[in-house]
């Protein structure tokens, strides 16, 4: 089962069907959607999630509207006749109550809405006909603080987040809890992968910049020797040579703590430059 059904499954086990100003609230949501043909005498709703579907058809019974279910290849369908106290559901609402602002956003993305496995990426969405419908929609989430950005693609409007944490905050609001969980729990796991790989990273090119120091300094070291000029070096020079020599892998501090008079990353930075100098002279000599 795809993530995004985990959560409509989610939706639809919620026991709240003796709540009839909620559910008919749920029920605008569902109308308000790309899945649903609004003709002169009929409603259709259609989707291929049966869950969708499931929730759908007793949020109709429990408000006593007479529908006419049915299957078209993989999709199901709800038709519904219009009548005066369907036309009423069907109004959008300007209710402050909270409970129906949620129900309402609640329907439409059991309606048309669809998340991502967040395995893979952060994308929620919800599909709608009817750009109006669609703003209502964001308007009611941006009073809970949720930010949506609404697109325009042939002929239809979708309400989308890229954002992990307002897709948290948006699963919340719809009461998916138990789908909040576990997003954050492959939110959290991935943060702290892409934080190990950032560390791991930055110890490689660390590492690596050692190392292609340390060879340099190394080149310059043997290179003095083979000129018969190390001896002419002075002794707190040629005491950090002979260290390097011995050490070609080690931190420059580690190399101080190994002098008989330790000295800090500094002073062990200074003393091979000095060496490098005294090699580079000695290549233009050559």
């Amino acid at each position: 089962m795809s993530f995004s059904s985990e959560i409509k499954e989610e939706l639809t086990k919620v026991n709240n069907l003796k709540n009839l100003k909620i559910l008919e609230s749920e029920f605008l949501g569902y109308i308000l959607t790309g899945n649903i043909t609004n003709s002169n005498n009929t409603l259709e709703f259609v989707t291929e999630n049966e869950f969708n579907i499931e929730r759908f058809y007793k949020i109709l019974f429990n408000l006593e509207i007479d529908y006419e279910p049915n299957v078209r290849g993989k999709v199901f369908v709800a038709t519904i006749e219009k009548n005066e106290r369907v036309e009423k559901f069907m109004q959008i609402k300007v209710d402050k109550d909270e409970e129906v602002q949620r129900a309402i956003v609640k329907g439409s993305f059991l309606g048309a809405g669809s998340i991502t496995d967040p395995n893979k990426q952060y994308h929620l969405e919800i599909i709608f006909q009817e750009k109006n419908n669609a703003e209502y929609i964001l308007n009611i989430c941006k009073a809970f603080g949720i930010v949506l950005k609404l697109l325009e693609n042939k002929n239809k409007y979708y309400l989308y987040i890229k954002d992990a944490e307002e897709i948290s905050k948006f699963l919340a609001l719809i009461g998916a809890n138990k789908g909040v969980l576990d997003f954050e729990d492959v939110r959290v796991t991935k943060e702290i992968k892409n934080n190990v790989n950032r560390l791991v990273n930055c110890e490689t090119a660390n590492l690596n910049k050692i190392i292609n120091a340390s060879v340099d300094q190394v080149n310059d070291i043997k290179l003095i020797q083979n000129l018969k000029k190390f001896d002419e070096l002075p002794d707190y020079l040629k005491e950090i040579a002979i260290v390097r020599l011995e050490n070609p892998d080690a931190s420059l501090k580690s190399l101080g703590e190994m002098l008989e008079n330790p000295i800090g990353k500094s002073g062990v930075n200074h003393r091979l430059n000095k060496i490098h100098e005294i090699a580079e002279e000695l290549r233009q000599r050559k």
